[in-house]
Parts: C-alpha cells; structure tokens; sequence
C-alpha cells in the first residue's frame, strides 16, 4: 500500500510539474509564433474590498491588436471611450469623455508592464529582462505563467498569463494583473485572430479635433 502510495505521488508531482512547464513553453512559443494579433476583451477591474464593505468591481470592453514588436491598441468601447495606442515611439492615451491625449515616450514606459508581456516584447529573453517567470499550475483549462517585475519602482506588484491548453501557436486566453495597491485587473480574450494582415496605419494615432494635449 505504502508503495502504491509512493508512486502515486510521483506521478501527480510529474503530472503538475508537466503542467506548469507548459505554461512557460506556451508563452515562448507565443512570444516566437505569433507576430500579431487581434481580439474583443471584457476587462473587470475589482478595487479591495474598505473595512465593512464588500468589493467592488467595473467591467468594460472592447478591441485589441499588435504587432510585434512595441506596436499595439487597445479601444475601449463601453462603458467609456478610450484609446491606448502605441506606435513604436510614443505611447497615447484618450480619453474621449475628457477629450483629452497623454503623450509619453514609449521606450520609458512600457518596459515592465503587462502590454510588454504579451505584445512589445520581441523575443523572450527581453521579457526575462524586466521579469522574472515562473510556471503555475493549470487551471480552468488554462496554462499559466506569472511574471514578477525585477524592478520595484512602478506599481504593477504581478502578471498572470493564461493561455488555451494544447492550442498551436499558444492561444492568449487571459491577463491578470495585480498592482501595488491591491487593484485587481482581469481581461478575458475572445475571437482571437493568430497573426492577421494588420494595414500599415493601425497603430496611427491622430488627435482628435480640440484635444488638449498633455506630453509627459
């Protein structure tokens, strides 16, 4: 008995141990495979939970594409219009309700952030630069992978990525993000398109009509 007991910890160790391999391997392999993409996500950002009262969440949605490398864009549709666009050289931000465009240099903004983990980053040996990866165990039919910013001045605390088990190229299925302040952030992909022909404007972004503009 005990050494039926022996062998089936073994196995269930080897079999989680599988698992959580694959979920690095499927990040690889999506990092290498797919050069862009497009997607709807659903997006719920979940606040913790003030003393007596219960937490409190706010969904949105919308649109998102890349091309790799350090080109993407996601269009927030609902509740709000907003845009977060990046070119290659300039990260934008709109918000339609303000009417209002922040301008930052990409290249000092997007470093540890999760748009690196799933559409900047060329290759994975630069997503090693910034984080550090870890494998975890799968779980509602996902592969996942947690990555941890090596540096801690900014305000994303942990990145889980989840990805559709046993899909060639790996199919993104999820990003979770955690901040510093306890904020929890999940957005669900759907309609996943595997490198489209994006048209070269894509990630053009052109200011609205009377936007004030803020470069930071």
């Amino acid at each position: 008995m005990k050494l039926k007991c022996f062998f089936a910890t073994v196995l269930i160790a080897a079999s989680a141990h599988a698992a959580c391999a694959n979920g690095l391997e499927s990040l690889a392999s999506f990092v290498k495979t797919v050069s862009s993409g497009r997607a709807d996500f659903t997006q719920v950002v979940t606040a913790p939970a003030k003393e007596g009262q219960t937490a409190r969440s706010k969904t949105s949605s919308g649109t998102f594409e890349f091309s790799r490398p350090n080109r993407f864009k996601f269009l927030y549709k609902k509740p709000f219009e907003q845009s977060i666009v990046a070119d290659g050289q300039t990260l934008w931000l709109y918000d339609a309700d303000l009417n209002q465009v922040t301008a930052r240099k990409q290249s000092a903004a997007l470093g540890s952030t999760p748009a690196a983990l799933i559409a900047a980053a060329p290759d994975l040996r630069a997503l090693q630069a910034d984080f550090t990866l870890a494998a975890a165990p799968e779980k509602d039919g996902l592969e996942w992978v947690v990555a941890t910013p090596k540096t801690k001045e900014g305000q994303l605390q942990a990145v889980r990525v989840g990805f559709r088990a046993g899909e060639k190229p790996a199919g993104l299925a999820a990003l979770e993000i955690l901040d510093s302040f306890g904020q929890r952030s999940v957005l669900s992909f759907s309609k996943v398109e595997v490198n489209p022909a994006l048209p070269k404007d894509a990630f053009q972004f052109i200011t609205p009509k009377g936007a004030d503009v803020i470069r930071q």
